[in-house]
């Protein structure tokens, strides 16, 4: 009988180790791969991108600029004509981390308030022509200033569609979804918590305003579009809240 249980013992502890061995020779599948913390981004960038072919690792942000706010909430007007040349990957950057950029030391707050510190908003980016990053469509992740690839190839031309054909969405080098989830702020604040969300939206809509201007882009504001059809081209579930495209000004 002791015998017997010392066979068991014995038995399970091989296979065991044999599981452990296993794993660490074969390592945890790519596709399964989450990047969750900032620690875990590899410090080489050709690293970070051999392991993570489908997350865009953005240019880190800028904390001073040309504009103080004063002169850029002066300047600032909605632009609907753009000119032919590409956005820069650091530009798309700076955009995104006004938009919902992480900007507190405890790695939750971020640039645009939010009740509750829910943080319903998701952001989007329908990339068209953006130096060092392919077309496609793309998710922005704040906690490691990266995009993750949601869909590959231009989709301007789309969006423009579901947008009621305002020119401007495909003719900007790029295009802003920004989306909510409103139970994110609902789990918390009830029915109210989608009033606080639409809040929400006009604070990261100033925000890309006002960060735009002072890169010296030209951006407006884009309500009207099918919900259903956005949805579809960013194959989400949130909430589409508003469109807003960007490009280089005019000469």
């Amino acid at each position: 009988m002791i015998y017997a249980r010392m066979y068991s013992v014995r038995r399970a502890v091989s296979v065991a180790t044999f599981v452990v061995a296993l794993i660490l020779l074969t390592g945890t599948p790519a596709k399964v791969r989450e990047i969750t913390r900032e620690e875990a981004i590899p410090k080489s960038e050709a690293e970070f991108k051999a392991a993570n072919p489908d997350v865009v690792q953005l240019p880190r942000p800028g904390k001073t600029g040309p504009l103080s706010v004063e002169e850029a909430i002066s300047r600032r007007r909605s632009v609907r004509k753009f000119g032919d040349a590409s956005v820069l990957l650091s530009e798309v950057s700076q955009l995104l981390w006004a938009a919902q950029g992480i900007t507190g030391e405890d790695g939750v707050k971020r640039a645009a308030p939010s009740a509750g510190a829910k943080y319903p908003m998701e952001i989007f980016v329908v990339a068209g022509k953006v130096d060092d990053l392919a077309p496609g469509v793309y998710r922005y992740v704040p906690k490691t200033h990266s995009l993750e690839v949601v869909r590959r190839g231009d989709l301007r031309s789309e969006l423009c569609d579901e947008a009621l054909s305002q020119e401007w969405v495909e003719e900007a080098a790029l295009d802003i979804v920004i989306t909510g989830v409103y139970s994110r702020t609902m789990e918390k604040y009830g029915d109210r918590g989608i009033r606080y969300v639409h809040m929400e939206v006009g604070a990261v809509a100033e925000n890309i305003y006002l960060q735009a201007e002072a890169l010296g882009l030209g951006t407006t504001f884009v309500g009207a579009f099918s919900d259903d059809g956005v949805k579809k081209i960013l194959r989400i579930n949130a909430e589409p809240l508003g469109i807003m495209p960007v490009g280089v000004l005019q000469q």
